[in-house]
């Protein structure tokens, strides 16, 4: 499928999406880049766009310029912690703006396209965090939506080549786990001794989106380093 199609991922700058996007350049795929900061990527094969996923529009826009896509990783997040009596509004719209609405406008120029080409992959990235934690609810709810959305996405197209599933890690080795701030909620160490690396989220992302998970969909599969078994 690499010659055919291309692939659009969001986040690309640093940390997950910048892992995700040098895997599939490696593969040999197309990729398309998304981030509002400035590329940290340089290859021939990628095509960076400057763009505020805040702006559900301007995602859209892009994303309906890219032509003959056929894998959207959604890997752009950021954290705000806080506990009851600290919640911030506008924490959980910058959250929701970023890892919701962007992904459902990307989503929804570039799945009906996948649809038609009788292709696609669509892998979210979510968190471990999504079933709750002490604070972290708005960043736990913001992720659980995205549980949703791809489930829903997965029924409306599994009769037609097309898979959404998301990826869950626990505390990953990006800047995101060692951002000041953090004291409400600090992160915690999976039950292997260490963080997970951005590499091994990658390679499931690559699995999912290759021949062999053509019947994995509408699946939330964590990367937990044995967290999921306390």
């Amino acid at each position: 499928m690499r010659s055919k199609f291309s692939a659009l991922v969001t986040g690309t700058s640093s940390g997950l999406g910048c892992a995700i996007a040098q895997d599939l350049l490696a593969e040999g795929w197309m990729v398309h880049g998304l981030d509002v900061l400035p590329a940290t990527i340089s290859h021939e094969r990628f095509v960076s766009h400057a763009v505020d996923l805040r702006d559900a529009l301007a995602a859209q826009e892009v994303a309906a310029a890219c032509a003959s896509i056929g894998v959207f990783v959604h890997a752009a997040g950021l954290l705000r912690v806080a506990r009851l009596g600290s919640l911030a509004p506008e924490d959980l719209e910058v959250m929701w703006q970023v890892h919701v609405a962007a992904a459902s406008a990307i989503g929804n120029q570039l799945i009906p396209r996948m649809v038609e080409q009788q292709f696609g992959r669509v892998v979210l990235i979510g968190s471990r965090v999504s079933a709750g934690i002490a604070g972290r609810s708005h960043y736990a709810a913001t992720k659980s939506a995205l549980n949703a959305l791809a489930r829903s996405w997965a029924s409306e197209v599994v009769r037609a080549g097309v898979t959404v599933n998301v990826v869950s890690p626990a505390a990953t080795n990006t800047g995101m786990v060692k951002q000041t701030g953090r004291s409400a909620s600090p992160p915690v160490l999976p039950p292997i001794g260490r963080l997970i690396e951005p590499q091994e989220i990658s390679s499931l992302v690559r699995y999912l989106i290759g021949p062999n998970a053509a019947a994995i969909t509408g699946q939330n599969i964590q990367i937990c380093g044995g967290s999921s078994l306390t």
